[in-house]
């Protein structure tokens, strides 16, 4: 199996249609062992989404916003598994003034940089008492080279979270580490809905080559597997597009 014997950090998973579920669930099918992060309000629905999964998995407190969960995580995941092979990040925030370019203030900017891109850095460094050599860190973005309508400074900060992959790549490098990203087309998740006017996105697949669902989360969770896997030792500082070719197209 793909994942045979692997030791995972799941981040993000908050309901079953998310990518993050899905990582679960293949990383499971593929072999692995799977623990999940999450915090306050949101704790006790992700240990019931849990139960879906194959094999229901641990969930472990921690918000990337507070040193003292990112400063106890190595030890707190000791708990669970003795050892990682690697983590997914799927974690993005940003309050809803951040999703107006030109009125928002820096309040909301910040939080939005450090929750969805500063985080990546965080969450790594966090892990890496556990981490071993041979292991990948795995980011979802969504393309931060276009000026997206309505994504405003969440867009700036996914390019920040793109810009953080390829620098934690050159620094994780020499210890064995990889850092790729995932760039997924349009999911109709739980954080899609605080996007306004998401569903101008649903029309997605009528420019790309190969269509798009923006309601399957399951093709960019295949990638991001792949990328957890061994198949890709010699790649790192990478964006993989899972869009149906989108990205590539002229419009």
């Amino acid at each position: 199996m793909l994942l045979d014997g692997k030791k995972l950090l799941i981040t993000g998973v908050l309901m079953d249609s998310s990518i993050a579920f899905h990582v679960a669930r293949l990383a499971q099918e593929q072999g692995a062992e799977v623990v999940l992060t999450s915090f306050g309000r949101t704790f006790k629905i992700t240990q019931a989404i849990s139960r879906r999964l194959p094999q229901e998995a641990p969930v472990i407190e921690l918000d990337v916003s507070k040193d003292e969960d990112l400063d106890s995580l190595a030890d707190r995941l000791g708990e669970h598994v003795d050892h990682l092979d690697g983590v997914l990040h799927s974690i993005g925030f940003a309050p809803q003034g951040a999703f107006n370019f030109l009125e928002a203030q820096w309040s909301d900017v910040a939080t939005a940089m450090q929750i969805s891109a500063y985080s990546l850095k965080s969450l790594a460094v966090a892990c890496l008492p556990r981490m071993r050599e041979g292991g990948s860190v795995v980011g979802l973005t969504f393309d931060a080279q276009y000026a997206w309508p309505v994504y405003d400074w969440m867009g700036v900060s996914k390019a920040a979270f793109e810009a953080t992959s390829r620098y934690l790549a050159r620094d994780l490098g020499p210890k064995g580490i990889r850092s790729n990203l995932v760039s997924a087309g349009p999911i109709a998740t739980t954080a899609a809905k605080s996007i306004p006017d998401f569903e101008q996105f649903a029309r997605w697949g009528e420019h790309s080559p190969l269509g798009w669902d923006v309601k399957d989360p399951v093709p960019a969770a295949q990638a991001c597997v792949a990328l957890l896997s061994d198949w890709f030792p010699a790649t790192t500082g990478e964006i993989v597009h899972v869009d149906g070719g989108y990205h590539a197209m002229g419009f």
